[in-house]
């Protein structure tokens, strides 16, 4: 049986007005009260059959045999064994370790190494033995370099497609401490889609991801829009964190009017019982809800679930938009 460490709970509801009157969204909102800590099993809508099969074997096996890391494993995604054992994974680059300490982020910070110049053409292999067409590729942050290790998200999107040549790119990215210059080392590699995570709404910043700033990420969404209009622009939130839903629409309004034309929300699950707690579990129909507002919104696809992370159905929301 699933648990998770959260603590104590007050209810306080919305005014309908807050939430645009949609009946999805008058929910309940759970505010912490007290320090301490209950044990709370998962919402039925959190539990997953998991797949069987070698293919999810296979792939572990292929990762670890050329030392490379993803996101699947090093941030416990809930939907690894999906996603493995239908032959995909976000490969994770510069390390396992970051130079950041989010607390929503099961990644450890500290311990950076330098980072492995052979790692692209490595990235680049195991995306051709799986047989992928559609690669994602994302980073720790790494602030202790000077580039934020921008030209090796260049070096490992041109070597993927020299060793698959009809390929399509998509990284995620780190602020890059709003580096500009950074930024355009990784837009003329020419990615086919551009993501970096907002992650929470503007008040959670501190609380949330103490090193990073709100302004900073909308900023990187706006300029990559600006240099390539054609781009498509992805960004992507968490909810369950103590955010009101005006604060996650303000966000929305935020993002469309930055550049950003696909959006993701997911459920934040906590990692361990030493990261955030969760303040709320929002059901399938708000999740739902979101998603029709921020097509309202004029972001061009929106993918909306419990389960729904960064990279969940890359593929298949690149298509849709470049249809």
């Amino acid at each position: 049986m699933n648990h998770l460490f959260i603590p104590s709970f007050s209810e306080t509801i919305f005014p309908a007005s807050q939430l645009g009157r949609n009946p999805c969204l008058e929910s309940i909102v759970m505010k912490r009260t007290s320090k301490a800590t209950v044990t709370v099993q998962k919402p039925d809508w959190l539990k997953r059959r998991l797949p069987t099969g070698p293919a999810f074997e296979k792939v572990k096996g292929m990762i670890g045999r050329d030392r490379l890391h993803t996101v699947c494993q090093e941030a416990k995604c809930p939907n690894i064994w999906e996603c493995f054992s239908h032959r995909t994974a976000t490969f994770l680059i510069m390390g396992s370790r970051c130079s950041r300490s989010c607390r929503f982020c099961s990644v450890p910070e500290g311990g950076l190494e330098p980072p492995d110049p052979d790692e692209p053409k490595r990235v680049a292999r195991v995306a051709r033995e799986m047989g992928l067409n559609y690669v994602v590729i994302t980073s720790v942050t790494r602030d202790d370099l000077a580039d934020g290790g921008a030209a090796i998200f260049a070096e490992t999107i041109v070597e993927t497609r020299h060793q698959i040549p009809a390929v399509c790119v998509e990284v995620l990215i780190p602020d890059f401490q709003g580096s500009q210059e950074a930024l355009l080392t990784v837009l003329r590699a020419k990615p086919d889609v551009l993501n970096h995570n907002v992650e929470t709404v503007a008040r959670l910043y501190p609380r949330v991801r103490p090193q990073a700033n709100y302004r900073t990420s909308l900023q990187l969404i706006q300029r990559a829009h600006t240099c390539n209009p054609d781009l498509p622009t992805k960004s992507g939130l968490m909810l369950g964190l103590g955010e009101t839903a005006a604060e996650i629409t303000q966000t929305l309004e935020d993002m469309r009017q930055a550049g950003c034309r696909i959006l993701t929300l997911g459920q934040y699950l906590q990692p361990s019982k030493n990261h955030l707690a969760v303040e709320r579990f929002i059901p399938p129909e708000e999740f739902e809800a979101w998603r029709k507002k921020g097509l309202a919104m004029g972001f061009a696809q929106v993918a909306s679930g419990p389960f729904v992370r960064s990279s969940y159905h890359a593929k298949e929301l690149f298509q849709t938009v470049k249809a």
